[in-house]
């Protein structure tokens, strides 16, 4: 049975966030299209390592085992290759059965062009340049970073965390916080904690999540002893007073997460390293994301004042 895209949460990756792609880089890097495209012919069937947001992509297609009447989870691959060159990447999905049928093959053209077409929440790439232009265009996108997490294929959940200000929510607290310091932010969030932040570049996908969330309420009410798979998390570097905009925003858009920690600049790889998240969003790389490295596989969203920090 065809289930319509426009009914799924769908994830878009470049082969580059999904497999480790370093040797074929290389190659292009030092010698070009031309001895690229006979090395990627000359090794379609070498199969490639999983890369950073391999993890992530493995349980999040799990959902449609879980929900096979729903079938709500969709990857698609968004790829610079052409279909030539990229057979060798599709043969690596076939064999680690991912389950990804769709792609966009644009032979060196930038593919998050396409990102509307396939009703995309989420583009993954490791090609900043790509990101930067997709999220200037106001397209849900990362760059996924080098991480020295380890994947425990025995982990039976899907762990996903995000920053809140610049990621689910826009970038206005996060300026009054760079411009004008910490004692202005708090009282702007004071005087505005009863209304929901605007959305950020990461709403669709935080949305979407949450409806996920909502299947698995009720798979809980009819089957007792059913055990969650999917646990979303927001870790910030907010506190007391400004978690109550948090608060009313999740409200306001009648979304529940499983955890939220309120850091107050605290480092966030202290909660990371017990939470272990399979993939963790953030828009600032210094100090978050560098200490996020150790404990997730994590996605740069270069968005906003903050992004570049």
């Amino acid at each position: 049975m065809a289930y319509p895209i426009e009914k799924k949460l769908v994830i878009a990756v470049a082969s580059s966030a999904l497999f480790h792609l370093d040797e074929a880089d290389a190659v292009f890097r030092t010698k070009g299209v031309r001895a690229y495209r006979e090395y990627q012919i000359a090794h379609e069937n070498d199969i490639l390592a999983p890369g950073i947001a391999f993890p992530f992509v493995r349980r999040f297609l799990e959902l449609n085992r879980i929900f096979p009447e729903n079938q709500p989870a969709e990857v698609v691959l968004l790829s610079r290759n052409d279909n030539d060159t990229g057979m060798r990447v599709f043969n690596s999905i076939e064999h680690y059965g991912l389950g990804i049928v769709r792609a966009a093959f644009t032979r060196g053209d930038s593919p998050f062009r396409y990102i509307p077409a396939y009703n995309v929440s989420l583009f993954l790439s490791a090609n900043a340049t790509d990101v930067a232009e997709a999220l200037a265009k106001g397209y849900p996108s990362g760059v996924v970073l080098p991480s020295a997490a380890d994947d425990d294929e025995r982990d039976d959940e899907l762990r996903v965390a995000f920053d809140f200000d610049g990621v689910i929510a826009d970038d206005s607290a996060e300026k009054i916080y760079q411009t004008q310091g910490l004692e202005a932010f708090h009282e702007q969030e004071a005087r505005d904690g009863n209304e929901a932040i605007a959305p950020g570049p990461l709403t669709d996908l935080f949305r979407k999540l949450g409806n996920l969330r909502k299947l698995e309420d009720e798979r809980e009410e009819k089957e007792p002893g059913y055990r969650r798979f999917l646990k979303t998390a927001i870790v910030t570097a907010r506190s007391a007073p400004a978690h109550k905009r948090v608060v009313t925003t999740l409200r306001t858009w009648h979304i529940t997460v499983d955890e939220t920690h309120f850091l107050g600049g605290m480092d966030k790889g202290r909660v990371l390293r017990t939470l272990r998240p399979h993939i963790f969003f953030d828009d600032q790389q210094h100090p978050h994301l560098d200490a996020a490295k150790d404990f997730s596989p994590s996605v740069h969203i270069p968005f906003g004042v903050a992004a570049h920090k």
